[in-house]
């Protein structure tokens, strides 16, 4: 290997070797770094609003609205606390308790159809009245 160094200095000067370096350097960095193992190690475990985000939840309707195409419910849950969700057009009327899978949680999200910012709403990809 080092010859092959010395016959490449030799043929295209100090400007070859120094990108070779630079490349067997960067290889050597990555291999070493702990960067990787963390991002792998960061893919692997899903984020708390993303664990969230699989898991089936639901509400009783306080209110709801249609735009466009989704349906804007604000919901109560068992433990009182009060939410929004946005659903694809849902036949829903207050009272009604409503099944979803969250699937997107946006923050100060402003509707330009309703001109009105949530400070928190889920979006979901279906939303179920339960009988």
């Amino acid at each position: 290997m080092i010859e092959c160094i010395s016959l490449i200095t030799k043929n295209y000067g100090g400007i070859v070797k120094l990108s070779y370096l630079a490349v067997v350097l960067s290889a050597a960095l990555v291999a070493l770094s702990p960067l990787h193992v963390m991002a792998a190690e960061k893919a692997i475990a899903p984020a708390p609003e993303m664990a969230a985000a699989s898991s089936p939840s639901e509400g009783k309707v306080l209110s709801s609205m249609n735009a466009s195409i989704y349906t804007y419910m604000e919901l109560e849950a068992s433990n009182k606390k009060r939410f929004w969700i946005a659903a694809p057009t849902t036949k829903v009327k207050v009272g009604d308790r409503v099944r979803f899978v969250e699937s997107m949680v946006m923050e100060n999200f402003n509707s330009k159809t309703l001109n009105r910012t949530f400070d928190r709403i889920i979006f979901v990809s279906a939303a179920t009245v339960l009988k």
